[in-house]
């Protein structure tokens, strides 16, 4: 019998439609909870819903580019189900790029997505998770405590995903709120094909990535969504401010 250790807890869920967002979600649905299942891909938010109890979940398509989208999301959620006990930054992208071709448009579009929409996400919903004690999760990576070649503008993100979440842990921790992230290696999802990698390129680099990560494989989205949660949890109710490595040993490695 699956634990029920969220029940009638409401978590928003970003980046819900794949991925670690979608096995995150899902996953918080079958313990329990109520989720906004939050996406750009509103075909995909459906599918997803149609599996689930209409009870227990709120589609909500939003660009988390846009301000008005961002309000939406807490609004929705909280007119639905009366408030926030999690927020679930998933949300993101990555793409190729140097210090010496990254346009300053590309900066600015991954800063935008990874690192200001979760910042400004936060802003939005801690009135209601502070009243309610609750906890943030955000999703980092490898690249936010390691440097790798040709993502810049993405490990910049990621770097900065991690020293959000460290840095609020210290000012929220006496509201009795919790944020922590998690910081995944390779994971099979859809982030790189969704970047523009071709199929066969892309199976080249999960090939090559089970020689870059220790355990020799690289990681399952329902491997992350079990530490998302267990970090939302009562579980972890002494755990704050914490950047989780979930990669294989991928960054205790150097260059290869």
């Amino acid at each position: 019998m699956i634990e029920q250790d969220f029940k009638d807890k409401v978590i928003i869920v970003t980046g819900a439609s794949s991925g670690i967002g979608k096995a995150t979600a899902s996953m918080a649905i079958e313990r329990g909870a109520k989720v906004s299942f939050v996406a750009r891909r509103e075909s995909e938010l459906k599918t997803l819903g149609s599996k689930l109890s209409a009870e227990s979940f709120e589609i909500i398509p939003a660009d988390l580019t846009k301000d008005e989208d961002r309000k939406k999301v807490i609004d929705q959620t909280v007119k639905r189900f009366g408030g926030i006990d999690v927020l679930v930054n998933a949300a993101g992208i990555i793409g190729s790029g140097t210090i010496e071709n990254t346009t300053l448009e590309f900066w600015d579009i991954m800063m935008d997505i990874n690192l200001r929409s979760l910042f400004r996400l936060t802003q939005l919903a801690l009135p209601s998770i502070i009243e309610r004690k609750g906890n943030i999760v955000n999703v980092s990576s490898v690249t936010g405590v390691r440097a790798f070649p040709n993502v810049l503008a993405y490990c910049v993100s990621k770097a900065g995903v991690d020293q959000l979440t460290h840095c609020a842990a210290l000012e929220l921790g006496p509201k009795d709120v919790r944020i922590n992230a998690v910081d995944p290696g390779v994971v099979l999802t859809n982030l790189h094909r969704n970047s523009g990698m071709e199929e066969e390129t892309y199976q080249k680099f999960i090939e090559h990535s089970k020689t870059t990560h220790p355990i020799g494989r690289v990681g399952k989205p329902e491997e992350v969504a079990e530490l998302i949660l267990f970090l939302a949890s009562d579980r972890a109710g002494w755990i704050t401010g914490g950047s989780f490595s979930i990669d294989g040993g991928r960054a205790q490695t150097c260059a290869r």
